[in-house]
């Protein structure tokens, strides 16, 4: 079977995550697939923040408990009151994706180069999981410092974060849906 394929197969959301952090070389080629993504006319109006500075990534995991506890999102809140939960995993580097939302399919050009970045980290032999629910880290007064602090452009706006490392889990494969296909021949 063909390599790409075999590495789609394999890759899974991994939400534990060993603490050593990964090679340079290896963010650096995670990071140019994520650029080599195709996008909506070439605009390129996506924005990577990669974090991998302890005190930021606690921080980080704080301020988004803090937020899930006050989301009103049951399921969130009851994670979030977990005193062990880590919302990413205990993960050694983020990588925050924002985007230019006046731009036409930011989001969907975000999506292709989020997906580009686990594919890649997968045959890297790393882990993986893509949160839409990072939003929340924005939704507050801190999070709009955060934002700051963190460097998102002006105008720029959450679409996804990707937590990234060794992977501490071996989940199975979740079974998957097959009537969700219809052919017109």
């Amino acid at each position: 079977m063909n390599e790409t394929i075999e590495v789609i197969k394999r890759r899974r959301s991994i939400r534990k995550f060993k603490p050593e952090p990964i090679p340079d070389a290896y963010l650096q080629e995670i990071l140019e697939c994520a650029i080599l993504a195709p996008n909506a006319r070439n605009q390129q109006k996506w924005h990577f923040t990669v974090i991998q500075n302890r005190e930021m990534l606690n921080k980080m995991a704080d301020l988004m408990r803090e937020n899930m506890l006050k989301s009103g999102i049951e399921p969130l809140m009851q994670r979030a009151k977990d005193p062990n939960f880590n919302p990413f995993g205990g993960a050694p580097t983020l990588i925050l994706i924002t985007a230019d939302k006046t731009a036409r399919f930011a989001e969907i050009d975000c999506a292709l180069a989020a997906e580009n970045i686990l594919i890649a980290a997968e045959s890297l032999g790393l882990g993986s999981l893509i949160m839409g629910s990072t939003e929340l880290l924005f939704k507050s007064e801190k999070g709009g410092e955060l934002k700051k602090e963190l460097g998102v452009p002006e105008g720029y706006e959450h679409v996804c974060t990707i937590a990234l490392g060794y992977k501490d889990e071996n989940p199975p494969p979740r079974p998957r849906r097959r009537d969700v296909i219809n052919y017109i021949k």
